[in-house]
């Protein structure tokens, strides 16, 4: 490509809000790296929520084309996983396609890169087809890169995956427990999950760049360890520009009964609790939180959907003046506030991300797919918090939960998590700045496409 034409990328993306959000924040980095536009491919039932939303256009150089994936917009995708991934990858890819053929003949500029999140994988092919350099865009840590990447590709020995006593060892990872490996390698994994990962490593071979949104420093020994098979560029952490400070708005408490409840904490005394809006808890793990909350006798505000029916009797009011609970909060606000002193999080890579971001300790109660791995490599490595020990089943006792808000709060520890949280939280945002990792790693990017040297 000429050094004076256009730079257009496309990024094919699924229509879940947890695929939209990255994939906006990667689109208005590469703009401001030089890329002329970006056109966000993605399923109607993001058109669907933005229309409902009346949610505006970020930036005028990004452009929205949207397929159906073959199922109707009031489909449960998440309660029916299953189907919803068999319709987007048989009737969504040809949707798909054609969608891209056309776009190719009316577009005087042909896309310089076409950037595929894997969920979306058939658009590697569909790319190739058409002669667009591509890329995937790995939604979680690069760490569950490698471990799929060597799995299902048979480049390293793996032990019995149905024993959990197995440990994993690999180049640039820690050790692992079986049941630290994502769930959808395990061998009681359904096979339309495991089939996604299988499908994508095939075709990774038509794929020029891996792109994460994670850091270097973070995960600096899985990514040099990657270097030989399929080289890993991290991009992030992509969190809003909010968090990072570079928005011009602020924490405005007013209005907002949340932060104004919020206001009257005293610094670092809020016990955050969250599991994000897919993970459902059982009723044994939220008593057995519950519990622990009141016997802590500190302040907390807690996200529980439908929390009048599967609180125990009697919380709410107990607890009434030092906790607050909610159906939904503004979480990059909350992590933000100055009375937030940990986060119970389910370690949910846009979760961890944005708590590293703010420079918040951590209690991770991991429950599945990548999270384990998250609450491995990211909290016991770095130590900017503890991980909740507990069986085969994942319900930790009342009294494990307890132990851990009192180390993280109150114990000798406290002080050196919550340094170690800052810590990561200044290698964050410095990875982003021009002369940073990720901020390096995305102007190469564009200079490439550019064919600048």
């Amino acid at each position: 490509m000429a050094n004076d034409e256009k730079v257009n990328v496309a990024i094919v993306s699924e229509g879940l809000q947890s695929h939209i959000n990255p994939t906006l924040r990667f689109a208005k980095r590469l703009l401001s790296k030089g890329v002329n536009s970006v056109t966000i491919i993605t399923t109607e039932v993001a058109r669907d929520r933005m229309l409902k939303n009346n949610t505006p256009n970020p930036h005028s150089q990004i452009q929205f084309e949207f397929f159906s994936d073959g199922l109707s917009i009031d489909f449960d995708r998440n309660k029916d996983m299953k189907t919803f991934v068999d319709s987007l990858h048989s009737v969504g890819t040809k949707n798909l396609s054609t969608l891209i053929t056309n776009l190719t003949k009316v577009q005087q500029n042909k896309y310089s890169c076409m950037i595929v999140d894997p969920l979306v994988y058939p658009a590697i092919d569909i790319a190739f087809d058409h002669g667009i350099p591509c890329a995937l865009f790995w939604l979680q840590p690069c760490v569950l890169f490698s471990l799929c990447y060597r799995y299902f590709n048979n480049i390293n020995s793996f032990p019995n995956l149905d024993d959990p006593n197995e440990k994993v060892i690999l180049p640039g990872l820690p050790a692992l427990d079986v049941s630290d490996v994502p769930s959808y390698m395990l061998p009681s994994a359904p096979s339309h999950l495991k089939q996604i990962l299988v499908n994508m490593c095939k075709v990774l071979d038509k794929v020029k760049w891996v792109f994460a949104i994670s850091f270097f420093e973070l995960e600096e020994e899985t990514v040099k360890s990657m270097d030989s098979l399929a080289p890993m560029y991290p991009i992030g952490p992509l969190v809003s520009e909010f968090m990072l400070g570079e928005e011009k708005e602020k924490i405005n408490s007013q209005g907002n009964s949340i932060l104004e409840w919020l206001d009257t904490r005293e610094s670092s005394s809020v016990i955050y609790i969250s599991f994000g809006t897919v993970i459902l808890l059982s009723q044994e793990q939220v008593d057995n939180i519950a519990l622990a909350l009141k016997k802590s006798e500190k302040s907390f505000l807690w996200v529980v959907k439908g929390y009048e029916n599967v609180l125990p009797q009697g919380f709410v009011e107990e607890t009434k003046g030092r906790g607050l609970v909610v159906t939904w909060c503004e979480q990059e606000k909350v992590l933000l506030h100055p009375s937030v002193g940990c986060f119970v999080t389910h370690c949910g890579w846009n979760s961890m991300l944005e708590t590293v971001v703010a420079g918040v300790p951590v209690i991770a109660y991991p429950k599945w797919l990548d999270q384990p791995a998250s609450a491995k490599v990211i909290v016991k490595k770095f130590g900017n918090g503890v991980v909740v020990n507990y069986g085969e089943d994942r319900v930790a006792s009342a009294e494990e939960m307890e132990r851990c808000i009192k180390e993280v709060m109150e114990a000798p520890s406290a002080g050196e998590i919550k340094q170690r949280a800052i810590e990561l939280k200044v290698a964050a945002k410095k990875a982003l700045e021009e002369n940073g990792s990720s901020g390096k790693n995305i102007s190469q990017f564009v200079n490439e496409l550019k064919n600048v040297p």
